[in-house]
């Protein structure tokens, strides 16, 4: 009787040996991990470390340097108040293009580049230049109005050499 009691008491507080299909599922799960684990282990191996010593690769040729093209400078009068001092804007103006057989396309086109420029810049008014967010604006503006007078041609910027307001 002493035995069958220390059995109830076994069972009662789960001391009971799980049983042997329990150990194999869990055998089971331990070698999936662990055969997870090593197929990680390989493909980060092989994706990172692998074979990227001997492989040489091509050099890419040095980005040509981009040509300039002079516009002639500019003095213009800004819009003002009736009664107000009349303000001047001067500016000399580089326009970057990609290479130099785009400045012999260009240059037949400056006459009306100016043009355009001083047509847009006669209607600022010395407000419109204020800090660096008006210069930005400004320097937008005169890109987008050379690239509509060269087109199809393309200047992928407008460059201030000076920018004076008196």
């Amino acid at each position: 009787m002493a035995e069958k009691d220390q059995a109830e008491k076994a069972a009662a507080e789960g001391d009971t040996p799980p049983p042997a299909s329990g150990k194999k599922k869990l055998i089971l799960i331990v070698a999936a991990v662990a055969v997870l684990c090593l197929a990680g282990g390989a493909g980060a191996w092989f994706f990172l470390f692998h074979g990227h010593g001997d492989e040489q690769h091509a050099e890419a040729p040095p980005p040509k340097p981009p040509a300039f093209v002079d516009v002639p400078d500019m003095l213009v009068n800004l819009v003002g108040a009736p009664g107000e001092r009349v303000q001047y804007l001067k500016v000399k103006v580089v326009l970057e293009v990609k290479d130099e057989s785009q400045v012999e396309k260009i240059k037949p086109a400056l006459p009306r580049v100016t043009d355009l420029f001083q047509t847009y810049m006669r209607e600022l008014r010395p407000s419109d230049l204020n800090g660096s967010a008006g210069l930005f604006r400004l320097k937008e503006e005169l890109t987008k109005r050379v690239n509509t007078a060269i087109s199809p041609g393309h200047v992928n910027a407008v460059l201030f050499k000076e920018v004076v307001i008196q």
